[in-house]
C-alpha cells in the first residue's frame, strides 16, 4: 500500500500549505475562495489565520463529554477545511479527526488505508482563554505506520514537521532531542487531561506529586501535541500522559522519534497509539527511569 501512495506529494502538499500560513491575508483568502480557481493552499492559509485571529479574544465554546472537554466553532471549521482541502488532493484517503469522532460517537477504526489523523485545535482550553499555546496537529498513517507529521502553533509561528526516515524540523531547521539521561536533570511535561474521572484524577495527582520530587522541573502547558514537540525540540526532556487520544499524539510520536527520541507505553512496553497512553523521552534511559516512578492508569474505552 505504501508504494502506491505518493508520500512526497502528500508531504509537499501538507507542509507547503501550512508553511505559507500567515503570509496571505484573510481578504486574499476570501477572494481566492470565492473564485473557481482557488487552491488547497488558500484554505490552509485561511484556517490558520482563523486560529490566530480568534485567539486574540476569549472564545465561546460547547461542552462535549464534560465541563472541561470543550469544542469551539474554530475547531469545527478547521477540521472541516483540513478534510476538504486534503480530499481535493487525495480523494481516496481516510480521516480520524477529533471533532468528527466526537460527532459520530466514537473513533473510526484505523485500517491500512492512507489515514490522516487530525486535531484541529489541540489545546482548546488554552484557546478558549486566549492563552497562546495551541496548535494544529496532523499525521498521515499508511499501513498503520505514521509517514509524515506536522504540528503548527500559529500564534508563535512554530512549524514542526517530520517524514519517516528524513528527520524532524522546526521552521525548516533540523532539530534533535536533548539527550538527557538523568531524571534529576530532566524537565518533564504532562497534563491533567480533559476528564475529571475520580480514579484518573487520583493517579494524575499522585504522579504529579511523585514526579515533582524527582525531576529538575515539571510543566503543565495545556497541549499534548506541543508537549511532544517540545521534547523533539530539546526544550523539554520527557512528556507522559494518560487519557490522550490518537489525534493528540500521532504527529508528535513521529516528530519525537525523527528527532532521535523514544516514544513508548508509560509502563515500558511498545507504544500503542490506540491505548490513550504515551511516554516520550529524549533517551531510552530517561524513559525507563520515568516508568519506574509512574503509577499506571489504563483509560477506557480505548480508541479502537
Amino acid at each position: 500500500m505504501c508504494a502506491m501512495v505518493d508520500l512526497e506529494k502528500c508531504f509537499e502538499v501538507a507542509s507547503n500549505l501550512v508553511a505559507t500560513a500567515g503570509q496571505v491575508s484573510t481578504e486574499n483568502y476570501l477572494e481566492l475562495f470565492h473564485s473557481r480557481n482557488y487552491s488547497e493552499c488558500s484554505q490552509f492559509v485561511y484556517l490558520f489565520q482563523v486560529i490566530c485571529r480568534n485567539n486574540d479574544n476569549r472564545q465561546a465554546f460547547e461542552l462535549k463529554s464534560n465541563d472541561i472537554d470543550l469544542v469551539t466553532q474554530t475547531d469545527k471549521n478547521v477540521e472541516k477545511l483540513l478534510m476538504e482541502g486534503i480530499l481535493r488532493a487525495f480523494p481516496t484517503h481516510k480521516f480520524i479527526g477529533e471533532e468528527e469522532s466526537s460527532a459520530e460517537g466514537g473513533v473510526k477504526k484505523l485500517t491500512d488505508d492512507p489515514t490522516w489523523i487530525i486535531d484541529p485545535v489541540d489545546g482548546t482550553m488554552n484557546f478558549v482563554h486566549a492563552f497562546p499555546h495551541s496548535c494544529v496537529s496532523v499525521g498521515l498513517k499508511v499501513n498503520k505506520v505514521t509517514e509524515l507529521a506536522l504540528i503548527y502553533n500559529p500564534m508563535l509561528e512554530q512549524l514542526f514537521t517530520a517524514r519517516r526516515g528524513h528527520g524532524a524540523f522546526c521552521n525548516g531547521k533540523r532539530i534533535s532531542v536533548s539527550g538527557q539521561k538523568e531524571i534529576g536533570k530532566a524537565l518533564v511535561t504532562s497534563e491533567f487531561g480533559t476528564t475529571r474521572d475520580e480514579a484518573k484524577m487520583k493517579v494524575v495527582i499522585e504522579n504529579f506529586a511523585k514526579m515533582s520530587k524527582k525531576v529538575h522541573g515539571f510543566r503543565v502547558l495545556g497541549s499534548a501535541a506541543l508537549n511532544m514537540a517540545m521534547v523533539a525540540l530539546g526544550a523539554a526532556d520527557a512528556n507522559y500522559e494518560f487519557g490522550i487520544h490518537a489525534w493528540d499524539v500521532c504527529a508528535g510520536d513521529l516528530i519525537v522519534r525523527e528527532a532521535g527520541g523514544v516514544v513508548i507505553d508509560p509502563a515500558g512496553g511498545e507504544f500503542d497509539i490506540m491505548s490513550r497512553r504515551v511516554l516520550a523521552a529524549a533517551t531510552p534511559e530517561l524513559a525507563q527511569d520515568i516508568t519506574k516512578e509512574l503509577t499506571q492508569f489504563y483509560p477506557l474505552p480505548r480508541d479502537d
